[in-house]
């Protein structure tokens, strides 16, 4: 497919464009979100669920957007808040009373609430400003009882409400029944997504190895409830389609100190083959055994451990009610996952060489057509998605492409719709994209100039830069958190006056998540940061409705030998490979180090893809990677 002939818009393709039902494809998948997402509808839905909400004798209700395992990505089904508020961030949550209603979303999305929410029905509040829990301490009236679905709030999340509503006199109520679901004409139905085997050669170990290693940890607990889908789904090295973006199963799993597993999957995702695979390592059971097996488990008085971060609050009541004991700490999966063995990092590698590859090929595309002013932002995505499609070996995209012109750029979670869709002109253009590969996930942020950038423009841009290459080539002792190392990456910007309101880098998973945790580089980054580990490294820069700046690379962590060294010392692999944008660097700004980290990545990238592409894409690669 010549794709480099040029896209003309969302709906109407030019000679050689993008392949018509992809187009439609985009079309159908950002007008059906705005359908369900749709904020002139608010005032009506509102009413509908402060009717309900009488009927069961409750004076409001708490909408979090989560589902039943607060996953980031969630299905159409579980899109409560979207559907009520009309706001569709990845997070956020709403406040419901008789008379006011309220929506939280933080630094992210303060911009974007604003034009998605009905203003008249919901106030949006920013996290930095006030929590849920202080907003409803402070508005509720005495004796008010507050609702909540007990499926979607963790513990920690439902204590914290009950104290707040208790501080104001009224009561924190759970709910057998979602009322949302209640007056949800035409809600989706839930999931059933295929489940596969995750390959051996993919995951580099054994299911049954796996259970085994969770097990001999669970120390003074009989057994974990595996309620992340991540860790279900590395565990028994499986993946599935319940959700976008993420290749998840929604599933449960019980992994006992001693015995046989138990995995609770709705037999319809899975093929006989598969089902007797699974068999031999787990009990096959129904999603709505769960909760009497735990009943039963918590009447012989087992100590049972949940993950803080994503058991269902209705879980542990059953377990605390019938007698157990419960853990509320950590998941042990989530460590064990983050730590990539010999076969996810080759994995890893080989995903990067072939999303780099599909990645130059855009950017030889955009150089081509984007001075002519035409582009809008879809076709940009669009465009990405389809070179990535190419490779044949795109199972997804790895999250929402954020495809951002101009002032949208400074928006650092924008997603583009129909409705902002705006044309690239001159000036900066940023894509944050990424791709979900077999063996890996991939995740890459380039800043890119059309047309002559300014000064200012190229200042900051060599400020992040400067940060991004401060992180790439930092070296730590064992045990350095990424908190640590934060600073590294906005010393730049600070000495100028200036900084970022996220983190630089999150956690990124072997053909699952692209958001995975615990390891990150922020503020609050208390993991250390261990060989095998993952993570991006993503510092921006912001000009409020003018335009944004941010360089993104994957990287993974190493020990690094250094002469002499009294201490055992780690560093960063850089994954990604692709062009940084010299037409926005100012090199007077960078010193000798840096220059030559710069070219020595460059090089390396033009010495990875040039034999993989075609001669157009090379010669354009060539200049785009020349030394400075």
């Amino acid at each position: 497919m010549n794709i480099a002939a040029g896209v003309s818009s969302a709906s109407g393709l030019r000679r050689g464009g993008l392949a018509p039902t992809l187009a439609a494809m985009f079309e159908s998948l950002f007008q059906s979100f705005e359908d369900q997402a749709d904020a002139s509808q608010t005032s009506a839905r509102v009413a509908a669920l402060r009717a309900q909400l009488r009927r069961l004798g409750l004076d409001g209700f708490i909408v979090p957007r989560a589902d039943r395992h607060q996953n980031e990505y969630v299905d159409s089904s579980e899109e409560r808040l979207a559907w009520l508020s009309g706001f569709t961030g990845s997070a956020g949550l709403a406040v419901v009373l008789r008379d006011r209603a309220a929506v939280f979303v933080d630094g992210r999305y303060t911009l974007a609430v604003m034009d998605q929410v009905d203003l008249s029905v919901f106030e949006p509040v920013a996290l930095a400003k006030a929590t849920p829990s202080a907003w409803l301490e402070e508005n509720l009236r005495r004796g008010s009882r507050i609702g909540y679905d007990p499926w979607l709030h963790t513990p920690g999340q439902v204590e914290r409400f009950a104290k707040a509503v208790e501080a104001a006199g009224g009561a924190l109520i759970p709910v057998e029944r979602n009322p949302i679901d209640v007056i949800w004409a035409n809600r989706p139905a839930p999931p059933l997504g295929k489940i596969t085997l995750h390959a051996r050669k993919h995951a580099g170990e054994t299911a049954a190895r796996k259970l085994a290693r969770v097990a001999a940890v669970l120390a003074g607990n009989d057994l974990l409830v595996v309620s992340d889908p991540h860790s279900v789904a590395w565990v028994f090295n499986i993946r599935g389609q319940d959700v976008s973006h993420t290749p998840l199963p929604l599933a449960h799993a019980l992994i006992f100190k001693t015995g046989k597993p138990r995995l609770y999957v709705d037999a319809r995702k899975l093929g006989e083959k598969l089902r007797g695979t699974l068999s031999q390592l787990a009990d096959l059971k129904e999603p709505r055994h769960l909760e009497h097996d735990l009943e039963e488990l918590g009447r012989k008085g087992k100590k049972v451990l949940f993950d803080a971060a994503t058991a269902p609050s209705r879980l542990v009541g059953i377990v605390k009610a019938a007698g157990g004991v419960c853990d509320i700490g950590s998941d042990p999966i989530a460590l064990m996952k983050a730590r990539k063995n010999a076969a996810e990092i080759a994995g890893a590698r080989a995903a990067h060489i072939r999303d780099g590859v599909a990645f130059v090929r855009f950017l030889h595309w955009f150089a081509q057509n984007a001075p002519a002013g035409k582009l809008t932002e879809i076709d940009a995505a669009q465009a990405l998605e389809t070179f990535r499609r190419e490779t044949g070996k795109l199972k997804d995209v790895s999250f929402p492409s954020i495809a951002a012109a101009g002032a949208n750029a400074a928006i650092p979670h924008y997603r583009v719709t129909i409705k902002t869709n705006a044309r690239i002109r001159n000036g900066i253009f940023l894509i944050d994209s990424g791709g979900q590969y077999e063996d890996g996930t991939t995740d890459i942020t380039r800043t890119l100039a059309v047309g002559r950038p300014t000064a200012k423009m190229r200042d900051r841009f060599t400020r992040v830069l400067k940060g991004h290459i401060a992180i790439a080539r930092a070296v730590f002792p064992k045990g350095t958190s990424g908190a640590q190392i934060d600073a590294l990456a906005r010393l730049p910007l600070w000495r100028a006056g200036l900084d970022f309101d996220h983190g630089t880098g999150h956690g990124v998973g072997s053909y699952l998540s692209v958001h995975e945790g615990p390891q990150r580089i922020s503020k609050l980054g208390s993991t250390p940061l261990e060989p095998g580990m993952i993570l991006s490294d993503e510092p921006g820069y912001y000009s409020a409705g003018h335009w944004g700046i941010r360089i993104e690379n994957l990287v993974v962590v190493e020990p690094r030998s250094i002469n002499g060294a009294e201490l055992e010392m780690n560093g960063f692999e850089t994954l990604t490979l692709a062009p940084i944008d010299l037409e926005l660097i100012e090199p007077s700004l960078l010193d000798a180090e840096e220059i030559a980290w710069l070219n020595a990545y460059h090089a390396r990238v033009r010495h990875e893809l040039s034999p993989l592409l075609e001669p157009g894409a090379r010669r354009w690669l060539a200049k785009a990677t020349k030394r400075i």
